[in-house]
């Protein structure tokens, strides 16, 4: 009888821990920083490649050849840029290979794949994905850091 309350305990557990983990995926979540970036991290992403030529947020996300979900983020992600193109300040979008900045990425705390953060025109980090974020969470996140933004009018011409 032990045997089976031990392991119906640990099955709870589990599907707990696992609806915990799904309700995160995909959540577009602020982050706090507590100081600021540091020049570390600002020397890391500058060395990546990682700027903001109109002072707009950056959309950065590490992917690699083998990872699938990787693609779909790359989809949302570049249909989220192109809806926000007429923004005064659009966002810009970068993907790197965490296989090719390893550095960045410990430095980002990247732990899985995909992983996607926002970040501000100083390069700060505003929002951070785990995983494959909605286009509407996307861009409800970016809208504020682009400046007012208004929809393109299909009648408009």
């Amino acid at each position: 009888m032990t045997g089976i309350t031990i392991l119906l305990v640990a099955l709870v557990a589990v599907v707990a821990v696992g609806l915990f983990l799904k309700s995160r995926n995909g959540a577009v979540r602020a982050t706090t920083a507590a100081s600021g970036t540091t020049n570390s991290r600002l020397e890391l992403l500058s060395s990546a490649g990682v700027s903001s030529p109109n002072g707009g947020p950056v959309v950065l996300h590490f992917s690699a050849d083998w990872c699938g979900p990787c693609a779909a983020v790359r989809r949302v992600v570049g249909q989220v840029a192109v809806s926000m193109a007429d923004a005064p300040r659009p966002p810009v979008e970068i993907e790197l290979d965490i296989d090719k900045e390893p550095a960045l990425a410990r430095e980002m705390s990247v732990l899985s794949l995909p992983t996607t953060f926002i970040l501000d025109g100083g390069l700060e980090e505003q929002f951070r994905v785990s995983g494959v974020p909605s286009a509407a969470d996307l861009k409800a996140a970016l809208v504020p850091l682009s400046g007012p933004h208004e929809p393109k009018s299909e009648n408009s011409g």
